[in-house]
């Protein structure tokens, strides 16, 4: 009985966290520094830029979120690797067509570079 109540908490928080998460568009970009977050201080490669519905003023400066392509956005076939990727926000995107414009090793983690722009899921971490 103790292992199946386990099993039972186990799907409702996969299934709670999975309900929690938005939908969006991911595009990539390559030249990180300077950003509007922090200047000329390197933050890694693990990055983003939020785009203006996101970026509210600076206040995801420094937050993290954890980002899922679900799909293609613009005819290529399969871009999404089922893999996810957390990413610190550095830098705003204003005017892009997405929600996150991922640095281009974050994007290669959960897409095809090829595809350029995708749908996704992302979540606060």
């Amino acid at each position: 009985m103790k292992n199946y109540s386990l099993i039972f908490v186990c799907m409702v928080v996969c299934l709670v966290s999975f309900a929690s998460a938005k939908s969006g568009i991911a595009t990539f970009y390559t030249k990180y520094i300077p950003s509007a977050c922090f200047k000329n201080k390197d933050q890694g490669k693990m990055i983003a830029a939020a785009g203006d519905a996101l970026w509210k003023n600076g206040a995801v400066c420094g937050k993290k979120f954890t980002v899922k392509c679900t799909g293609p956005r613009n005819g290529v076939p399969h871009p999404c690797t089922g893999k996810s990727v957390t990413v610190k926000v550095v830098d705003q995107c204003p005017g892009c067509p997405s929600t996150m414009d991922l640095s281009r090793e974050a994007f290669e983690i959960i897409a095809k570079p090829v595809a350029g722009i995708i749908n996704m899921d992302y979540k606060k971490v």
